[in-house]
């Protein structure tokens, strides 16, 4: 391991413990490497501005920076166990490269506030691939209820209980994930705040110039209170595994659907083969793994969440335990992203059964029509229930699943539930991305 930042003359290392202390973390920062050289380009220049480093330094540094991305990125620079973690290792090359120059790097700036500001600007990102993956799943669907209109059981308790369609189905998953998108932009309104300059959380005695790595960086906003900047660590990656988990919900309501309507029970959905797999004994065995998984993935992001959540139990200021809460949230929108980028393909080859569908509207499935129509027409409405349940394999003969829909599946009675104000929505949405 290369000489650690905080080593002081006459401590010796003990390897059992550093291996303890340091764990995965140099591999977990790979994710947040690049992010952590935009930010120390960031706070090069500021630290130019108030004379920390000359001009031809700040050149300087900001140039190997970027050396030191390119090469991070080509492969070149391999982030590993040579070093104690990310923060280590991009001072040691600007050593390495420009000597006192790069000793000066850290001139105000702790691994604490540098880890947040990494771990921030990754965030910011991720929130925006959930946003736009979201909208992206809301735009097939909507795709798909406009020429897809065909009769589809409702379901209550799981028991066929009124005529829907795939267009109410897919408007529905539609608008939820349009909710999902907006979500995602207000947590990463409330976590777009700029850390650093706030060192271990009290703050340096030198002047820093906060509000130009506030712009530099692309912040809306910087965090005033160096104390609030700590405790906000763990508060703000939770209220963004928040957001993909309550996408990860109807992913999860979503996979539960169609893992139902690809059985041979209900044989409502076929899947394209590229989304099944074969069984190693039963030749016969095509398996919706693919869905299986995305119903699962609920699973490991609530698993980040409760994990960072149990970290949390701690006093102001920084505590070391926080290391674990990069594993966390790293492992859940890994996850989480993965599976929501299948969804929009999947859901736009999927194939519905007509016939088998259309079979599955039974007449007993009319009667709440029936008991609302007449209730609109003057029968007290508990008299009408009565009159539809007493009658309720009869209620349906001779309607059609289309007449029965188009009165009450949109606020406009059209027929279309929807689809054109969540289009509005969604325009309104993709247009301020």
């Amino acid at each position: 391991m290369s000489e650690l930042l905080w080593q002081k003359d006459g401590v010796k290392v003990d390897e059992a413990i550093m291996d303890f202390m340091a764990g995965n973390d140099v591999v977990l920062d790979r994710e947040f490497f690049l992010h952590d050289i935009r930010a120390s380009q960031a706070h090069v220049e500021g630290l130019a501005h108030i004379g920390v480093v000359s001009a031809d330094e700040a050149d300087a540094l900001k140039r190997e920076l970027t050396v030191l991305a390119e090469d991070f990125s080509a492969g070149r620079f391999v982030l590993d166990a040579t070093y104690e973690d990310g923060h280590s290792a991009i001072e040691a090359r600007l050593t390495e490269r420009l000597g006192d120059a790069g000793r000066r790097v850290h001139t105000g700036r702790s691994r604490n506030d540098q880890v947040l500001v990494a771990t921030r600007l990754w965030l910011k990102d991720r929130l925006a691939d959930l946003a736009r993956l979201s909208l992206a799943i809301a735009g097939v669907c909507l795709d798909r209820a406009e020429v897809d209109s065909l009769p589809l059981p409702g379901y209550t308790h799981l028991q066929r209980a009124v005529v829907s369609s795939t267009r109410m189905w897919f408007s529905g998953f539609a608008e939820g994930f349009i909710d999902n998108a907006m979500r995602a932009r207000a947590t990463l309104e409330l976590i777009d705040a700029n850390p650093l300059g706030t060192a271990a959380g009290y703050g340096v005695n030198l002047p820093l110039d906060r509000a130009h790595t506030t712009q530099a960086l692309g912040f809306a906003r910087m965090q005033v209170s160096p104390i609030y900047a700590q405790l906000s660590r763990g508060k703000f990656e939770l209220a963004a595994l928040d957001a993909l988990a309550g996408t990860m919900l109807d992913t999860r309501r979503l996979a539960w659907d169609l893992s139902l309507f690809t059985t041979a029970e209900f044989g409502f959905v076929s899947l394209p083969d590229q989304y099944t797999t074969g069984s190693s004994i039963m030749p016969n065995k095509r398996n919706p793994d693919v869905v299986e998984l995305l119903r699962g993935t609920y699973a490991p992001v609530a698993a980040a969440r409760t994990e960072i959540e149990q970290l949390l139990s701690l006093p102001s200021g920084y505590q070391r335990d926080l290391q674990y809460s990069k594993g966390s949230l790293v492992h859940g929108f890994t996850l989480g992203l993965k599976a929501l980028a299948l969804l929009p393909d999947l859901l736009a080859r999927m194939q519905w059964n007509g016939p088998v569908m259309r079979a599955a509207i039974e007449p007993a499935m009319y009667a709440t029509d029936v008991a609302i129509e007449q209730a609109a027409a003057g029968v007290p409405f508990r008299d009408a229930y009565r009159a539809a349940a007493a009658t309720a394999t009869e209620a349906g003969e001779g309607r059609s699943p289309e007449s029965s829909l188009a009165a009450r599946v949109s606020p406009g009675g059209d027929g279309d539930c929807g689809v054109e104000l969540l289009r509005a929505r969604l325009k309104v949405l993709t247009d301020t991305h």
